[in-house]
């Protein structure tokens, strides 16, 4: 598991964001720190906020990372690693839903880091997708909106993928999301079931449903990109074929439709006998929906599943979607020719669940 997480020392006084160059030992101005020392214990970087010592890891491990720096709790946050097409920013922990499965459980409070992350995105390597996430990132839609415009208007190589319980989008939105910089945004958006109580139950809130009916076709009028997300649970599996015949009748104007194996983490931890399905001894649901999209010109797709427990047909739908700091393989993994491209598991995977896994 990579550390996103680190114990550092920093003589600032107040949170800044940085970007680590392994360099000389001097300033090249307000946005790098660069490389003073190392040794056994960790590095020492030099910038305009000062002397920054980090634990834990290497100056070649941390060269070009972009970090948020928090002097009075004592660490640093791997904000964009370098080299990773895993990034991604939280930027609340409140959320108005409550997923049983929920991998982020939400908090009531909120600390306002907009300030600090657009700048983070604006230090960013070239070409990238950042991630943002929650909590429920809508709850402060016009900063989240505003700090997408900027960066794109400064920063037109890079992208958004934005997770949003699409609750909150308006008709007062569409004219601001057809601006050509959305282009470069996708929203995905859970649906968990066509039928409304099941689809309200599973995120905990009364009308879920039909709100996010309204809010998609504000999104479609908008011309937004979406991805839906679809968690495979116990109680929606038998579900799953009326709701692809819902998204080819109703929603065909999707970018994706990612169907993902459960999280074991969060809410789902402790409820994990009563939510996990084991795909493997039961496809036959999954398979049905993926052929009725595929039927209807929807392209679909399986995160968080790995490739020998899918049916062979299936095999190539299943993406490498876990991230590369939370994702480990069991030793069954080894020798596995298609290692490169499967997801794995989770770190916190349980050991019971990854039975049956083999090399192919």
């Amino acid at each position: 598991m990579i550390e996103l997480t680190l114990p550092a020392v920093a003589e600032a006084s107040e949170p800044f964001v940085t970007r680590l160059r392994a360099g000389r030992c001097d300033v090249s101005g307000n946005d790098d720190s660069l490389l003073c020392g190392e040794d056994d214990a960790g590095v020492t970087f030099a910038g305009a906020h000062g002397l920054l010592a980090i634990d834990g890891l290497s100056a070649a491990d941390l060269d070009g990372d972009v970090v948020l720096v928090q002097p009075d709790g004592g660490r640093i946050e791997r904000l964009l690693r370098a080299g990773s097409p895993h990034n991604t920013l939280l930027v609340t922990e409140r959320c108005d839903q409550l997923c049983v499965m929920c991998s982020q459980p939400p908090k009531k409070t909120h600390v306002d880091r907009f300030a600090l992350l657009e700048q983070a995105c604006l230090l960013a390597e070239p070409d990238i997708v950042i991630g943002i996430s929650g909590g429920e990132p809508t709850l402060y839609k016009d900063e989240l909106l505003g700090m997408i415009e900027r960066v794109l208007a400064q920063r037109p190589d890079l992208a958004f993928h934005v997770l949003t319980n699409g609750q909150h989008f308006a008709q007062e939105d569409i004219e601001r999301l057809r601006d050509p910089v959305y282009a470069q945004v996708l929203w995905g958006i859970p649906l968990y079931a066509r039928a409304a109580a099941l689809h309200d139950a599973i995120v905990g809130k009364a009308g879920a449903f039909a709100r996010l009916e309204e809010s998609l076709a504000h999104l479609l009028l908008s011309g937004a990109r979406v991805e839906l997300r679809t968690v495979l649970l116990s109680d929606n599996l038998a579900a799953l074929p009326a709701l692809a015949r819902y998204i080819a009748t109703r929603l065909r104007f999707i970018h994706a439709w990612s169907i993902m194996q459960l999280e074991h983490v969060g809410f789902a931890r402790n409820r994990w006998a009563k939510l996990y399905v084991p795909h493997s001894q039961d496809f036959a649901p999954v398979a049905a929906a993926l052929d009725h999209a595929k039927l209807h010109g929807v392209p679909a797709r399986l995160f968080n599943f790995p490739r020998c427990t899918v049916p062979r047909p299936y095999r190539y739908l299943a993406a490498a979607s876990i991230s590369d700091w939370k994702r480990k393989y069991v030793p069954a993994c080894d020798g596995c020719t298609e290692r490169d491209a499967c997801t794995g598991f989770f770190e916190w995977h349980p050991d019971s669940a990854t039975e049956g896994v083999h090399p192919l």
